[in-house]
């Protein structure tokens, strides 16, 4: 199903602010894995493989849903949902995270964990607003 010009105009501003917080989630991972690699060199205990592995799945997947989004621009319903879920669920594994003592985690990545869970807590309240899922309507 694709949307209408009329609703594709009215989630066009959610949409786009959507993509900009992919691509800040993105630079935030981006600027963490330069942190590690100087870290990596000062001080090696700071960075462990977690540290590399997650950067780079986190960065990765930032670009993937900034495509993602594009995609839920044209119409995509399928789009749409899979970054609904992920936007809720993400925020819960990086709190989990945070919390968790034995994560592998430094605390200077736990940190910069929660600033993209901030990120991706907005895309899921931009996503969840009434007038963004009604421009996905469910097929008949």
């Amino acid at each position: 199903m694709t949307l209408t010009a009329d609703r594709l105009a009215a989630v066009r501003p959610a949409l786009d602010a959507v993509r900009r917080l992919w691509w800040l989630c993105a630079a935030v991972s981006l600027i963490a894995l330069g942190a590690a690699a100087v870290l990596a060199i000062v001080d090696p205990a700071e960075v462990n493989w977690v540290v590399w592995l997650r950067g780079s799945v986190v960065a990765a997947a930032s670009l993937v849903f900034v495509l993602v989004t594009r995609t839920a621009a044209r119409g995509s319903r399928r789009a749409f949902t899979r970054m609904r879920w992920i936007s809720i669920l993400a925020p819960i594994g990086i709190g989990l995270i945070i919390v968790s003592p034995d994560s592998g985690y430094p605390i200077w990545m736990k940190i910069e964990q929660g600033l993209i869970g901030i990120l991706i807590v907005a895309i899921a309240v931009l996503l969840n607003r009434r007038s963004t899922r009604t421009a996905f309507p469910k097929a008949s």
